[in-house]
C-alpha cells in the first residue's frame, strides 16, 4: 500500500507560495514525519549493516527477487497507472515479503530503492519525496517484521539481524507457514497504518479520507499476503521455482489495476467523486426504484459562488485545491446511501434518497453552512468560499431525473439571482438569506438559520 501518488494537496496550500520544491509544498506536519521516518530508516540501516554478515547466497536471492519485482512492473507498464486520491493498493508484496521471510532485515530496507526506481522510471513520474516516502513506509515495516520473524527463527535479536534461515527449516512446516502468515499480515498493517498517517496528517484534521480498508481492500491484502508467502516458499526450495511464479503474479498484478482503471473511469480524477455520467446513470436507477416504490427523492445542484474569481485571483492549483476541499466537506455531511458526483467545472449534484422536501432543504441548509465555514487562506489572507444550492424533490418538481436536474438547476439560477450563498427551490419557493418569495410560494418550516437541525444526515 503506498499514498496517493498524485497527492491533493490540502485546501489552502499554493504551490510556489512556501517555495518552488515540492516537498515544502506540503504541511509542516507532514514534512517533519517524512524526515522522522526517514533518519529512523537510516539509522536502523546501519546499525544493521554493521551487525549483518553478507553472503553471496543472499545477494543471489535479493537479485533474483528484484528482478522477479522488475518483471512485474515492466508487464504492467502497458495497462497505465490510475491515480485513485486516496491510498493506492497494489500486489508488490509479492516481492517484499520473500525478502522479509528470507534474508536478513538489512534487505527489507534496500528493496524498496530498486523496485520504486523502476516504477518511478517505467510507469509513471511523479513527486519524488512521495516515492521515497513509500520506499521507507515498506522498508520500516518490512525491517521490523523481518527483526520479529528472524528472531523468533533465528536466535535471537541479533541472530535475527545476521543470521539467513537455513532452507527447509520454518517454511516447510505448518507451524512455521502460519507465524510467515501472521508476520506478512503484521507488516501490511504496519505498512498502511503509516501510510494512513501521513494521508491524514496531509488532508488536515477538518477533512475526511477513504476507509484504509474495505471489502475490495482486504481480498488484495489477502491476495497479496498468499501469493508473497507462496512465492518466498518457492524461493527457500529453489530460485529456479522463481520462474513458474511470476507468471501467476503479473497476471493478478494486471487484474489488480484493470480494475483499478475501471474505478478510474468512473470518477472524477481531481475530486474522487463520481464523474458526470456515472452519476446520472446511478442516480437514474435510484429514482426508477423509488418512483416503483412511491417514496421520495431529491436532487441537489450546489455552485460554488464567484469560482472563475478564485481561479483568477489565486491561480488554478489553488482552484483545484477549492473543489477537492468543497467535495470532502459536502461528502462528510452525507448519509452512505447519498449520491454524490461531480457535475462539471464548479458544480457537483447530489442525489438524497427518501428525503422529501422538507428533509432536502435541511441537508441543503446544512452543505451551505459547512462550506461557509471551511477555513482557507492563501498565503496567510483568509479566502472565503460560499455556495449556492438548487432543489428539486421527485413528485413535486419532476418525475425522472431529467426534469429533476432541470427543475434544481432553474432554483440554482434563481439562487445565484438572489445573492448567491442561499438554497432555493422551484415554483417560487423561499429560500434561505433574503431569497424573494414567488407568486406561488409554499410556506416550508423554518430551518433554523445556520444551526442544524435533527434529520438523519447529522454527524454526530
Amino acid at each position: 500500500m503506498s499514498i496517493s501518488e498524485k497527492p491533493a494537496a490540502p485546501v489552502g496550500r499554493v504551490p510556489g507560495g512556501r517555495s518552488s520544491w515540492p516537498v515544502l509544498q506540503e504541511p509542516q506536519g507532514l514534512i517533519v514525519y517524512m524526515c522522522l521516518l526517514l533518519v529512523a530508516a537510516l539509522f536502523l540501516f546501519g546499525v544493521a549493516f554493521a551487525l549483518t554478515v553478507f553472503s553471496l547466497k543472499d545477494l543471489v536471492t535479493f537479485t533474483a527477487l528484484v528482478v522477479g519485482a522488475a518483471i512485474s512492473v515492466e508487464g504492467s507498464r502497458r495497462l497505465g497507472t490510475p491515480t485513485p486520491a486516496g491510498f493506492n493498493r497494489d500486489l508488490l508484496g509479492a516481492w517484499w515479503f520473500p525478502v522479509v521471510l528470507l534474508l536478513p532485515p538489512v534487505y527489507s530496507l534496500l528493496i524498496p530503492i530498486p523496485v520504486y526506481l523502476m516504477v518511478q522510471q517505467r510507469t509513471r513520474r511523479t513527486l519524488v519525496h512521495r516515492r521515497v516516502f513509500n520506499a521507507t513506509s515498506v522498508g520500516l515495516s518490512g525491517f521490523l517484521v523481518s527483526v520479529i520473524w528472524h528472531g523468533v527463527w533465528g536466535g535471537g535479536l541479533v541472530g535475527g539481524l545476521g543470521g539467513v534461515l537455513e532452507a527447509g527449516e520454518p517454511l516447510t512446516t505448518g507451524p512455521g507457514v502460519l507465524v510467515a502468515v501472521l508476520c506478512c499480515a503484521g507488516f501490511t498493517v504496519l505498512n498502511t497504518l503509516l501510510v494512513a498517517l501521513a494521508a491524514r496528517i496531509s488532508s488536515g484534521p477538518g477533512n475526511s479520507l477513504r476507509p484504509m480498508w474495505d471489502r475490495e481492500a482486504l481480498i488484495v491484502d489477502a491476495v497479496e499476503l498468499c501469493v508473497g508467502v507462496t512465492v518466498a516458499i518457492l524461493a527457500q526450495l529453489s530460485l529456479f521455482l522463481l520462474v513458474i511464479a511470476v507468471p501467476p503474479v503479473l497476471l493478478l498484478q494486471r487484474s489488480l489495476l484493470y480494475q483499478q482503471l475501471q474505478m478510474a473511469a468512473r470518477t472524477d480524477p481531481k475530486t474522487g467523486l463520481l464523474n458526470a455520467p456515472t452519476w446520472e446513470q446511478e442516480a437514474s436507477v435510484e429514482i426508477a426504484r423509488a418512483r416503483s416504490s412511491r417514496g421520495r427523492a431529491a436532487v441537489l445542484i450546489v455552485d460554488i459562488d464567484h469560482f472563475k474569481r478564485v481561479n483568477d485571483s489565486h491561480g488554478h492549483l489553488f482552484g483545484d485545491q477549492v473543489l477537492l476541499g468543497v467535495a470532502t466537506t459536502i461528502a462528510q455531511q452525507l448519509r452512505q446511501s447519498d449520491l454524490l458526483g461531480r457535475f462539471g467545472g464548479e458544480e457537483f449534484v447530489v442525489l438524497l434518497p427518501g428525503s422529501d422536501t422538507t428533509e432536502a432543504w435541511r441537508a441543503a441548509e446544512r452543505l451551505r453552512s459547512q462550506v461557509g465555514g471551511m477555513d482557507i487562506a492563501v498565503d496567510g489572507v483568509p479566502v472565503h468560499i460560499t455556495i449556492s444550492i438548487g432543489v428539486a424533490v421527485i413528485g413535486d418538481h419532476g418525475n425522472d431525473l431529467v426534469e429533476l436536474l432541470t427543475a434544481a438547476d432553474l432554483a440554482l439560477y434563481r439562487a445565484k439571482e438572489t445573492g448567491r450563498n442561499r438554497v432555493c427551490l422551484p415554483a417560487g419557493r423561499p429560500g434561505v438569506g433574503g431569497t424573494i418569495p414567488g407568486p406561488r410560494e409554499a410556506e416550508l418550516p423554518d430551518p433554523g438559520g445556520p444551526a442544524e437541525p435533527t434529520d438523519p444526515r447529522e454527524v454526530t
